[in-house]
């Protein structure tokens, strides 16, 4: 399936104004916002945290997969979807991540 199909399947992000990612020393070493070019990869990663309980390697790898044809595309073009370099570096065996929601007001 491609991308656009498998977003339709995740639960919904309107609840959420960000997610944190942290370090295991918590600190922030990214965060993905709900504004336009990025709430698909909001929703991805909102999923994968309430799967897999942080982005581990198999958050990673599930996320590569709904990431579909962008995978393919980041990993050809290194730096040009972070998000998903994210995803790559932690399949190649980079420290997990914890996931902090920030809800909407």
């Amino acid at each position: 399936m491609s991308f656009a199909e498998n977003l339709k399947q995740l639960p919904g992000i309107s609840h959420l104004s960000a997610v944190n990612l942290l370090d295991k020393d918590e600190n922030v070493v990214a965060t993905i916002e709900n504004k336009p070019g990025s709430q698909g990869s909001l929703a991805v990663y909102n999923h994968l945290a309430q799967t897999y309980g942080s982005i581990n390697i198999n958050a990673a790898k599930k996320g590569l997969e709904i990431f579909a044809e962008h995978t393919e595309d980041a990993r050809i073009h290194a730096g040009k979807h972070p998000n998903i370099d994210r995803l790559i570096a932690i399949e190649n065996g980079q420290p997990a991540l914890r996931v902090k929601h920030v809800f909407a007001v």
